[in-house]
């Protein structure tokens, strides 16, 4: 990227590996900050929730860590968000993994087990296939036909909203695979992971960051 690199605010609630996807960001050209402090965050370009572990567990962490507001008035700026595997789980609004946990509610819908004979979790490279209209979500620019991306997971999400579904992969059955509501990005895969295609993905957030959707780089 040419100029100044956009702040990006890593949301550090203190569980799991935090600072892969902080990494990733920085590798495609962001100046990516591991933060829980709240001046840092509202003052951030854009917003990353990423997340490893139990949905509840991980809820509890955000909460304690006095993030909570943090997210819903990141969402409510129009900041672009991104949320990565449990991080995106906790934008809907419950979880059958723990279901006394409240969930963020930012995507309305519900976190449920995966709906296969296969076994549990699904971890592997998977094959995404776009949603309807979503092929030219600019988080997909540059990344072809059915990109592969890595996932480790049981669960994923269902939203009341069906059209808000980006892209879905198969595995023993259609499993939902990344969403987009409004400027609210979400992955159930870890894009920090998936190599090229997964690069490709952040430095197109890393891009809406800048302000230059769609843009070519000079």
């Amino acid at each position: 990227m040419i100029g100044e690199r956009p702040l990006i605010a890593v949301l550090d609630y203190g569980i799991g590996n935090l600072r892969s996807a902080q990494k990733a960001l920085e590798h495609v050209g962001a100046d990516a900050r591991l933060t829980a402090d709240h001046g840092l965050i509202a003052e951030a370009d854009a917003v990353v929730l990423p997340g490893v572990g139990a949905f509840g567990a991980c809820m509890d962490a955000l909460r304690s860590a006095g993030l909570e507001d943090e997210v819903h008035a990141a969402v409510a700026s129009g900041r672009p968000f991104l949320g990565i595997c449990v991080g995106m789980q906790m934008l809907f609004d419950a979880s059958d993994e723990d279901p006394h946990a409240r969930g963020l509610g930012v995507i309305p819908g519900t976190i449920r087990w995966l709906g296969t004979e296969l076994p549990r979790p699904q971890m592997q490279w998977n094959q995404l296939a776009y949603g309807d209209g979503h092929a030219d979500d600019p988080m997909f620019a540059d990344l072809g036909h059915g990109p592969w991306m890595y996932f480790v997971h049981s669960l994923h999400g269902v939203p009341d909203d069906p059209s808000v579904v980006a892209a879905t992969c198969e595995y023993g059955a259609t499993v939902n695979a990344a969403f987009r509501r409004g400027t609210v990005f979400a992955t159930q895969f870890h894009p920090e992971k998936s190599g090229e295609h997964g690069l490709a993905l952040l430095a197109n957030f890393v891009r809406s960051a800048s302000g230059r959707d769609g843009e070519d780089e000079a």
